[in-house]
Order: structure tokens, then C-alpha cells, then sequence
């Protein structure tokens, strides 16, 4: 096995396909991603469960945001993967990829689908398609998922994707809207060993 140090994400190429989506990387120079990058983290419905670092309230911010999460790409820390209608070339929403600790090949997972997208089961083929790729193509052994205690789809999306609840992590979370107050975390997490979930009918 190689050395895990050696071990990075590979920034490029990446274009998944599968299940009638396309997972790309964002481009921070097409100017269509960055209004939809902003437009993704800015939609109340995104803001109720997550509180970015960057709070994006115009173009400026969002190229800020968004450079600093493909910086990730370029040193190897993590991939934010777009998602795209494979049809259509439609942006639906947003995976990513972090690693968190490379001596134990663990990383970490989160997802975020745009308004008009969700209820389609977007978020649950995506993450099944990023799923497969990180383990078969990255040396990861344990990926995590964490959503705010309360967010019941999120929870459902991390067990249909073979993401089992293993707990509680308190104050693990900003609360909403700010960076000086903490909320509760919801804790899923898949291993490398797991098998494959059974695909469910309907979403």
C-alpha cells in the first residue's frame, strides 16, 4: 500500500458520472458557478441548518468562498465537486470532500442542493456517486457526515446512502447565523468495509 502521506485528492481531471448526474469541480472563473455558489449558500433554507465561515452576501464574497474551497483541491485537503444534471449541464448542488485526518484515512462529507433541485433525490444519488469514488479512488477508510440535530432530511439521506447514526457530538455545530454560539451535531459515518446500500425505490 502506498504511503499515506503521499496520498491526496487528484484535483484534475474530475467528471463522475452516474444515476443522471455529473460531479465536476467548481470553476471559480465561470462566472455562472460563482452566482450559483452564492445563491446555494445564501438560500435561507441552507442558512437555517449552516453557517459558513464566509457568510456570502454579494459576488465578492462568494469568489472569496469559493476560491478558498478549490485551494483545498489544489494542496489535496478536499474536493468541492459540483453537481450537475448529466442532460442538461444544470447545476443541482454541491458535495464535498475534506480530509480530516490522513494518518487515520478518515475524511468528511457534506452536501448542499438548490431549491429547485431538492425532492428529486439529488442529494441521495450524489452522494452515493461520491461516495464510491472517494473509496475506490482516495486511500480513505472512514468517512464522516455531520448534519444539526433537527435537520430530519439530512438524516435520512445519510442512511439511505449507507451512513448509519453513531451519535451525539455536542456543540459541534455554530448555531444559525452566528460564530459565537454552539449547537449540537448529528454524526453519521461509513467505512470503507460497509456494504453497499440497497437501492430503495422512489427517492
Amino acid at each position: 500500500m502506498a504511503d499515506i502521506r503521499e496520498q491526496t485528492f487528484a484535483p484534475h481531471p474530475l467528471d463522475l458520472r452516474g444515476d443522471g448526474l455529473r460531479l465536476r469541480l467548481w470553476d471559480q472563473g465561470r462566472e455562472e458557478d460563482v452566482r450559483t455558489w452564492l445563491r446555494g449558500r445564501a438560500d435561507p433554507e441552507f442558512r437555517r441548518w449552516n453557517t459558513p465561515l464566509i457568510m456570502e452576501r454579494g459576488l465578492a464574497d462568494a469568489r472569496e468562498s469559493l476560491a478558498s474551497h478549490l485551494a483545498e483541491a489544489a494542496d489535496g485537503t478536499g474536493m468541492p465537486v459540483c453537481v450537475t444534471d448529466e442532460a442538461t449541464g444544470a447545476v443541482l448542488g454541491h458535495i464535498g470532500l475534506h480530509v480530516t485526518n490522513r494518518t487515520m484515512r478518515c475524511g468528511r462529507v457534506g452536501y448542499w442542493i438548490l431549491p429547485e433541485a431538492r425532492g428529486q433525490g439529488v442529494a441521495t444519488r450524489a452522494l452515493r456517486l461520491a461516495t464510491r469514488w472517494a473509496f475506490s479512488e482516495l486511500p480513505l477508510h472512514r468517512i464522516e457526515l455531520g448534519h444539526a440535530v433537527g435537520h430530519e432530511a439530512s438524516c435520512r439521506i445519510a442512511e439511505r446512502c449507507g451512513y448509519p447514526a453513531e451519535g451525539v457530538q455536542r456543540g459541534a455545530m455554530w448555531e444559525e447565523g452566528r460564530h459565537d454560539a454552539y449547537r449540537d451535531c448529528h454524526l453519521h459515518a461509513r467505512l470503507t468495509t460497509d456494504p453497499e446500500p440497497e437501492p430503495r425505490p422512489g427517492r
